[in-house]
């Protein structure tokens, strides 16, 4: 598999087989994903593996503002919490900002990291789809997530049991333009 048909084939998966996730695979994911570039090589994604009992009590008691998002944590085998750890990336050292960003770049490697997960999982043959719509407070809490870290997104994962198409894309001149010197005025 090419990484351009890794980009263009892996879907967000909603349904999953029961099959559970071997640990050993998802280690070797985590070590693919582990890969993502972040800023100044800060690294600041980790990652949590929920299963059993805990990710059911997340998936019935931190979705009430979509509860759809309930229903696919609890039919699928697993859930990658991932987090970030606050205050490095777009930080200098002194814990001034790097850039007018200030601390969203932080939230900007973890969707970095997020995304090299997703298609590390989807070349092994696993399913995800990458949440946002929960209760980030509790799902913390019920995570021990520590205080120097923050909960950016949840990613259910399993073995796929749809498959679903593709969405139409814009086109490239929709979203590519060129700009040069020419162009600009004084």
């Amino acid at each position: 598999m090419t990484a351009k048909d890794c980009i263009k084939e892996r879907r967000s998966i909603r349904k999953f087989k029961d099959q559970p996730v071997d640990h050993a695979l998802l280690s070797e994911i985590i070590e693919t994903a582990s890969y993502a570039p972040s800023w100044k090589h800060t690294q600041i994604t980790r990652y949590i593996a929920v299963e059993g009992d805990l990710k059911n009590k997340i998936a019935a008691e931190c979705t009430p503002a979509y509860p759809k998002n309930g229903e696919i944590i609890a039919q699928a085998p697993l859930l990658v919490a991932i987090t970030y750890i606050k205050g490095r990336s777009g930080f200098e050292r002194d814990g001034s900002y790097s850039t007018p960003r200030g601390a969203s770049w932080q939230m900007f490697d973890a969707g970095i990291a997020a995304q090299t997960f997703c298609l590390a999982a989807y070349e092994k043959g696993l399913g995800t789809v990458i949440m946002g719509i929960f209760d980030e407070a509790k799902a913390a809490s019920l995570l021990n997530v520590p205080e120097e870290r923050e909960l950016a997104a949840l990613i259910p994962v399993g073995y796929p049991d749809e498959e679903p198409t593709a969405p139409r894309r814009k086109p490239v001149e929709e979203l590519l333009s060129f700009q040069n010197d020419e162009c600009r005025t004084s």
